[in-house]
């Protein structure tokens, strides 16, 4: 009888750990996660994707290497999507149907939202994705949390110091899809209390850097702008830059973080100088403190450059092991839960603030500006 019973329990535990992932069994039999995400990794947006990729997988893999998470560790599977939402969608419904434990760190508004509704559909969290929309804050989703500020917040501080320069003259260049049409919808918002509007709008395609018609749009017909704000991806928008610049342009350009700060720098060398950029992480540059300073270790042992995307990485991995350290239960609800009980949980000098019914964790904006010398002043 004794054997009998140990047998039946045996078999009833294997057929424990073959339940979907959802119901936990099967994470603690493995004690590892594995993470989803989808970025660009090939074309014109590739290098918001490997810098974001890599910041995250060097929290992650030092946090494995010492022993994980009381015992878990994560595993952070990564496909290429090449900033088009097509793919994207593709690549989610893969993950998802080699049930990922949870979506991580997708780059991008159009590639975001084109995952969103299989996110809602499947009921799996999604973690971090780089990018300030609204439509993927409002309507909130219960699986969609944010570690970054919006694309409100800052086009807002660029309207606001633009306009406290005496610079009411602004025209905005944006992408031609659900990202530049996030930034462009917030530069009307921050206009709309001071009672004035672009002085013109012009886009550019997703993955082009045809820019020709944008340039005549903006700077090479009528008076030009005082200021030009612009929403689009690093390539483009140096394209832009250079192009203007060449038309005879003098007047100052002002992106936000999803440019890519490195990569525009890369892209435009000397002709970087005065470029300004919003940013949504700690300055990752200069004697750095808290996270910046683990960062920094990190990145320099892997043998890479400070970047602010690196950074987004680095925090959203360490907030989201921070989440599973927190986790009563091993499952997608569990995670919810435990994400929603880190009210004002400092990650070393960054804040981040979620709880029910608020899961963006913050609204810190800064602006920063490029030198010639490949340099990013505060």
């Amino acid at each position: 009888m004794h054997r009998r019973h140990v047998l039946a329990s045996v078999s009833a535990l294997g057929a424990l750990a073959a339940l979907p992932f959802s119901t936990g069994v099967q994470a603690q039999e493995r004690r590892r996660l594995v993470l989803g995400q989808s970025v660009p990794l090939t074309g014109p947006a590739a290098q918001l994707g490997i810098q974001m990729q890599a910041g995250a997988k060097m929290f992650f893999d030092a946090q494995n290497a010492a022993g994980g998470i009381n015992g878990t560790t994560i595993e952070l599977r990564t496909l290429d999507d090449g900033y088009e939402p097509d793919r994207a969608k593709a690549n989610t419904e893969k993950l998802i149907n080699d049930d990922v434990f949870s979506l991580f760190g997708y780059v991008g508004t159009p590639t975001s939202v084109a995952a969103l509704p299989l996110v809602n559909q499947n009921k799996i969290p999604f973690f971090a994705p780089l990018t300030g929309a609204e439509s993927l804050r409002d309507p909130a989703s219960p699986w969609v949390f944010h570690i970054r500020a919006s694309y409100y917040d800052e086009t807002a501080l660029i309207v606001k110091q633009l306009t406290q320069l005496g610079l009411m003259r602004i025209s905005v260049f944006h992408q031609n899809d659900a990202y530049g049409k996030a930034g462009l919808d917030g530069v009307l918002r921050a206009m709309k209390p001071l009672a004035i509007q672009p002085q013109a709008v012009s886009t550019v395609e997703r993955n082009t850097v045809d820019v020709a018609k944008a340039v005549k749009d903006l700077v090479s017909t009528g008076a030009p702008p005082e200021a030009i704000v612009m929403v689009s991806a690093y390539k483009s928008c140096a394209a832009f830059i250079r192009a203007a610049r060449k038309a005879g342009y003098g007047g100052v350009f002002y992106n936000v973080s999803f440019v890519g700060t490195q990569a525009l720098l890369d892209e435009l060398g000397p002709e970087a100088m005065g470029v300004v950029v919003s940013q949504v992480m700690p300055y990752p540059f200069g004697a750095g403190i808290g996270v910046v300073a683990d960062y920094q270790a990190a990145a320099t042992k892997a043998g890479q450059k400070f970047n602010y995307t690196a950074m987004e990485g680095y925090i959203a991995a360490k907030v989201f092991s921070e989440g599973v350290r927190r986790m009563a239960r091993p499952t997608r609800e569990g995670l919810v839960t435990a994400l929603e009980s880190m009210a004002n949980y400092n990650v070393g000098g960054f804040n981040v603030n979620f709880r029910p019914g608020k899961h963006v964790g913050s609204n810190f904006v800064e602006l920063s500006m490029l030198t010639n010398d490949g340099r990013v002043k505060r």
